[in-house]
C-alpha cells in the first residue's frame, strides 16, 4: 500500500538528518557523522545548493558512495534560480555535486519573486526528465501552499519543509492540519532551535531536563520524540558520530503521557496564528 504522500511508508523514517552548516564540522568528520546516520536508520538527507555554496551537497555527495539506493535524498532550489530554465539548470548543478542522475525531493527553498506558476512548471518538468521523484516547497505558509497548488498540472506538493521546534510551535495550529488534511508531508528543520535549545537554567529547561531524567533519556532526545510524535518529520544536523548516535535514539520508545503534558506546558504553542518561523 502507498504512503498518503506517495512514498511507501518504510522509506521514509521520522528522523533524518539535515547539512546546514556542516561544512563547518570538516568534510572527513561530516562525511563520516552521514554515513554513519545512514547505518543508524537516518536515511533522509536533506541539503540545498545554498548550503556552503555548494559544499554540503559536496559533502553528501561523498558520502553517498555505495549508499545511494539506501538514501532519501533532498535538496533545493534557491528562489533566484525558481524560473523554469534556472530550476532545470539549478538541479543540474546539484545532482552533479550529489554524484548521483536524481533527487528523491526537490524544493523550492523559500518564496520567490518568480511567478509561482514559472516555478512550478519547472519542478514538473524535472519529474518529466526523472531528475526528481517528487517536488514540494519549504518555508510556505497556508496560503502560499494554495497558490502553489493552484497552478500545478500533473504533480502534487509531496513536502513544506519548515522551522519547527519546542519555542515554535506555531506551525500545529493551521499549517500541520491543511498539510494532513491535503496529503503533504511536514519536514521540520532545526528541531533544536538554531541557537535556541531551551538552557538548563530557565524554568522549561528545567521542565525538560526533569523530562529527560524521567524518561532516561536526554533533553535532545525529549525534543525530537516530541516533535515527531504526530507525523511530522524531523531533519537535525548532526556533524560529529556521537551527536548522530544520540539523535538515533529519540525515537525507539514511547514518551509518557505525563510527560508529553509537562512538555505542553511548559513549551505552550501559541493561543492566535503567528506569522511562520523562519531561519
Amino acid at each position: 500500500m502507498k504512503h498518503r504522500f506517495g512514498w511507501t511508508p518504510d522509506e521514509i523514517p521520522l528522523l533524518g538528518q539535515g547539512t546546514w552548516m556542516i561544512e563547518q564540522n570538516g568534510r572527513e568528520q561530516a562525511v563520516a557523522a552521514l554515513r554513519f546516520g545512514v547505518e543508524q536508520g537516518m536515511t533522509v538527507i536533506d541539503t540545498a545548493e545554498m548550503y556552503g555554496n555548494g559544499q554540503a551537497e559536496e559533502i553528501v555527495g561523498e558520502a553517498l558512495a555505495g549508499l545511494r539506493g539506501r538514501v532519501f535524498l533532498v535538496s533545493k532550489v534557491l528562489p533566484s534560480n525558481a524560473f523554469f530554465d534556472g530550476i532545470l539548470n539549478a538541479c543540474e548543478r546539484s545532482l552533479k555535486r550529489l554524484r548521483t542522475d536524481r533527487l528523491d525531493l526537490y524544493l523550492l527553498h523559500w518564496p520567490s519573486r518568480e511567478p509561482i506558476k514559472e516555478t512550478m512548471r519547472g519542478l514538473e518538468e524535472l519529474v518529466k526528465r526523472k531528475m526528481t521523484r517528487y517536488i514540494g516547497v519549504s518555508n510556505f505558509d497556508v496560503d502560499g501552499l494554495k497558490s502553489a497548488q493552484a497552478v500545478l498540472k500533473e504533480q502534487r506538493l509531496a513536502c513544506n519543509q519548515v522551522l519547527y521546534h519546542l519555542k515554535d510551535r506555531g506551525i500545529e495550529r493551521k499549517l500541520i492540519p491543511y498539510c494532513r488534511e491535503h496529503g503533504i508531508a511536514v519536514m521540520g528543520y532545526s528541531p533544536f532551535g538554531h541557537g535556541q535549545f531551551p538552557k538548563p537554567q530557565t524554568k522549561a529547561g528545567r521542565v525538560l531536563r526533569q523530562v529527560a531524567a524521567k524518561e532516561d533519556r536526554t533533553e535532545r532526545q525529549v525534543a525530537l520524540n516530541f516533535l515527531t510524535r504526530d507525523g511530522v518529520y524531523a531533519i537535525p544536523k548532526a556533524g560529529k558520530p556521537t551527536h548522530v548516535w544520540e539523535n538515533s535514539q529519540a525515537l525507539n520508545w514511547t514518551m509518557s503521557e505525563e510527560s508529553v503534558a509537562r512538555i505542553e506546558e511548559a513549551f505552550p504553542r501559541p493561543l492566535g496564528d503567528t506569522p511562520l518561523g523562519m531561519i
